[in-house]
Formats: C-alpha cells, structure tokens, sequence
C-alpha cells in the first residue's frame, strides 16, 4: 500500500473491513496506523465509517480529587 495515496473502491471496502476486524480483535488505532503506513486519523475515520464503537484512551485518569492534592513535600 502506497503511503499517501488514496484508496477508494473495492480497496478501501476491503482494507476497511480488515481494520475494523483487528481493531475489534485489540489491535489499537496507533498499531494498526503504523502497519499500514497510514495515519492515526485516517484509521479513526475508516473505523467510525464502519460503525465500530471506539474504546477510551485507557491508561491512568485523573479524578477531581487528585487534581486538587497538594503532593508530596
């Protein structure tokens, strides 16, 4: 797949199901952009075009609590 370059059609149907299939399998948006040489936010738009619910960012969160907390002295 040539980087960059459109894909449309029969292509794009294709390349779109096999993301949402790994992307729905745990692959993240981030991984399955750099294994197909496109970008974060073409993968994004392909998978919300396909109707796939996108899962949160995930890792630490902050709470109102802690944003309030002086830290360590």
């Amino acid at each position: 797949m040539d980087k960059g370059k459109p894909i449309t059609g029969a292509a794009r149907e294709t390349l779109a199901a096999q993301l949402k299939s790994d992307y729905e399998g745990g692959e993240s948006i981030r991984s399955l952009a750099a294994s197909t040489g496109r970008s974060y936010g073409f993968v994004h738009r392909i998978l919300s075009e396909t109707g796939v619910t996108l899962r949160g960012r995930g890792g630490a969160t902050r709470t109102p609590n802690d944003q309030q907390s002086p830290g360590p002295r």
